[in-house]
């Protein structure tokens, strides 16, 4: 385990890169005895800071939930990461590309709560019963730490590479679609380049969601009525550059679009 000064340390040179658009030399590469919990300790810091200077907690995501997204990344277990006010974009937005690193786009669905969800024992059924409605959305992923050779330990102290989120298409009740079987085509200035079915994640989505409240009641944490929760990518990530468009058409539950200036 990290001394609490090493961790502060890192939540630093994170908090410098996020700022400059920067890159910081692989954690595991300098600090190899470094866990999982050092890692959510170091998010947790960051979380903390973002709070202390009034940014607004709005949600969680849940990362490399699916079979492609550890395949591409070489990571075997889900992990979770902070989603504040700010980072979050309305479908059709312009964004600024040079405020992230690394950016990628996936495809997910986005849960919002209408009651509170907390672990040891939160099942599918409790997060069925939770969600107000489930809507399309868009991870923007941006790396602050290098990428070759991380590790989940890397990613987690990144905030699991969130850059921000864009949802969009036509809220559903989850008692009104088969999750499952939910769909998308991902295009980039009108190609097609990806496409899956939300049973990627974990099998059905909201099982994602219930891994997280339980994986938050470890960290002494739940989830709140009124969250936004992205639920994990059911394709792989997406490289974008300055000008591209990116468009998720999901049939019946409609689209999100967003460009990157």
């Amino acid at each position: 385990m990290l001394s609490k000064d090493q961790i502060t340390s890192i939540a630093d040179e994170l908090a410098v890169a996020e700022e400059n658009q920067t890159m910081v030399e692989r954690l595991t590469k300098r600090f190899p005895g470094m866990e999982i919990e050092d890692s959510y300790a170091v998010q947790a810091e960051w979380v903390r800071r973002g709070m202390a200077k009034g940014r607004r907690l709005v949600g969680r995501k849940i990362g490399l939930t699916s079979k492609v997204m550890q395949e591409a990344t070489g990571i075997t277990e889900p992990d979770y990461g902070a989603i504040f006010q700010d980072q979050v974009y309305e479908s059709g937005s312009v964004i600024e590309y040079e405020q992230f690193s690394n950016v990628r786009i996936e495809v997910e669905l986005a849960f919002m709560l209408n009651r509170d969800l907390s672990g040891p024992n939160c099942t599918i059924f409790d997060v069925l019963r939770a969600t107000e409605y489930v809507i399309p959305a868009l991870e923007i992923l941006s790396s602050r730490i290098e990428m070759e050779g991380r590790t989940i330990v890397d990613t987690i102290a990144d905030n699991a590479a969130l850059g921000g989120m864009v949802y969009g298409g036509n809220p559903v009740r989850p008692e009104d679609v088969d999750l499952r079987w939910v769909s998308a085509l991902l295009y980039r200035n009108e190609t097609v380049e990806d496409s899956g079915v939300a049973a990627a994640v974990l099998d059905h989505p909201a099982l994602g969601v219930a891994w997280l409240a339980n994986k938050l009641h470890l960290h002494g944490d739940s989830l709140n009525a009124g969250d936004l929760i992205l639920a994990g990518s059911f394709t792989k990530p997406m490289w974008v550059n300055p000008g591209d468009t990116v468009h998720a058409d999901y049939g019946k539950l409609g689209a999100v679009t967003c460009r990157f200036q």
